[in-house]
């Protein structure tokens, strides 16, 4: 990926009431069922796919604040293999990872089996609702590259 030493646009400009629902969204979204924690480490690992280092240093940023640990921040990339992550977090992030990834194929149904262990309908609907709002910040911040803070 090529990155510019400036923003491309400023989308929060051009389009601020498009800028101020998406934002209503991610509020709306980390003032769900949820806990912070989690909503932060899908956000991380959903950046991570997507290549969008304002996201990424966004949401590190807010997970360290938080107090979690430096080595589960380090190996979030790797989570199946980490022994960090808990079996809510593991399905959490699994079922980001499969609607991140949409155009390889739907996530498996042993994902979502996986996932309704741990989460009930509100709660996966909360989580699913924060991965498809991640994913279209990723999609601005890798498009329109903004300045980083």
């Amino acid at each position: 990926m090529t990155t510019t030493a400036f923003a491309r646009i400023d989308y929060t400009r051009h389009l601020p009431k498009a800028t101020q629902a998406l934002l209503a969204l991610s509020q709306q979204v980390h003032g769900g069922v949820l806990e912070h924690t989690l909503i932060e480490l899908v956000f991380l690992r959903v950046s991570q796919l997507n290549g969008c280092a304002y996201c990424l240093d966004m949401h590190a940023t807010a997970l360290r604040k938080a107090g979690v640990a430096p080595r589960k921040l380090d190996t979030v990339a790797a989570w199946r293999d980490s022994r960090v992550f808990d079996a809510r977090e593991r399905a959490a992030l699994a079922w980001a990872e499969g609607l991140t990834t949409l155009p390889s194929g739907e996530p498996d149904e042993a994902v979502y089996q996986a996932l309704r262990a741990h989460f009930d309908d509100e709660a996966i609907a909360t989580l699913t609702m924060a991965i498809a709002t991640i994913n279209a910040w990723n999609r601005l911040g890798v498009g329109l590259q903004p300045q980083m803070p």
